[in-house]
This record gives structure tokens, sequence and C-alpha cells, in this order.
């Protein structure tokens, strides 16, 4: 009997221990930091839409590809300056689920091996994370956008 007690007064410090030095959830901060930023990302990109459809009378289509490619080049720079990772750090899943999180993840792999040089370090991390399809693919369309823009 004596033994059983022991055990469970054991068990019952084991338990307060881990209670005392387990950190405390901060859910609920956590969700209102990546609601409001992820609201804010996304009222820029609606600025950038209303922006492009008023000034530019770009239609709904086009005015969305425009605050897409906006959004993915702000991201792309703030990024490799430092300050987007801090960002999502502080914002969490706000800064991830908007087109900005494909930004990041493509452009925060390639940044890590910058030192190596731009071909053998930042270039080839571009294809190994992001993908062959995704450089060529935006590489094909800035070339083809370029040429149109000359010739149209």
């Amino acid at each position: 009997m004596q033994q059983s007690s022991s055990k469970r007064d054991r068990i019952a410090e084991y338990k307060e221990l881990i209670s005392r030095i387990t950190p405390k959830s901060k859910l609920a901060q956590g969700c209102w930091r990546a609601f409001w930023v992820g609201g804010m990302i996304c009222i820029l990109g609606q600025a950038l839409i209303n922006y492009a459809m008023a000034v530019w009378r770009l239609n709904q289509a086009q005015a969305g590809t425009f605050a897409s490619v906006v959004l993915v080049f702000l991201t792309a720079a703030l990024t490799g300056v430092g300050i987007f990772d801090k960002l999502a750090k502080y914002a969490g899943a706000g800064t991830v689920v908007p087109i900005t999180g494909f930004a990041n993840a493509m452009v925060s792999p390639a940044m890590e091996f910058r030192p190596e040089g731009f071909v053998l370090g930042t270039g080839a991390k571009l294809f190994t994370i992001a993908g062959p399809v995704l450089v060529y693919g935006i590489s094909a369309s800035v070339a083809v956008g370029l040429i149109y823009y000359f010739i149209a």
C-alpha cells in the first residue's frame, strides 16, 4: 500500500512540474495576429485591383493579375531584405494563406544559398525548391510579356 501512495505522489509532482514549465498557449493572440495581418494583405490586394480598374481602366481579370504580380514582387523584395520573415514570424498563417506565402516560399530558400553565388546558389535553389515549372513559367511569362509590349 505504501508503495502505490508514493507512486501517486511522484505522478502528482510530475504533473505539477509539467504544468509549471509548459508554455501557456497564445492561440487567441496568434489568431488575432493572423487575422489582421492577413486582412491587411488582402486589403492591399483589393486596393491594387480598385486602383488598376479606376486609373488604368483594366477589367477585373487584368486588375487581379496586376495585384497578384505586385503582391508577389513586394513579398519577394521584402523577403530579400529580411523584413517579410519578421512579419511572418509575428503573424504566422496570416502571411502564408494569401499569395504572399507563395512568393516567400520561393524566395526564402534561394536567399539561404546566396553566398554560393547567383547561378550555383540562388538559381539552383530556385529550381530545387520551387520547381522548374514555376521558374520556367515565370521566366517565360515575363519574356512573352516584354515581347508583346514592344510588338503590340
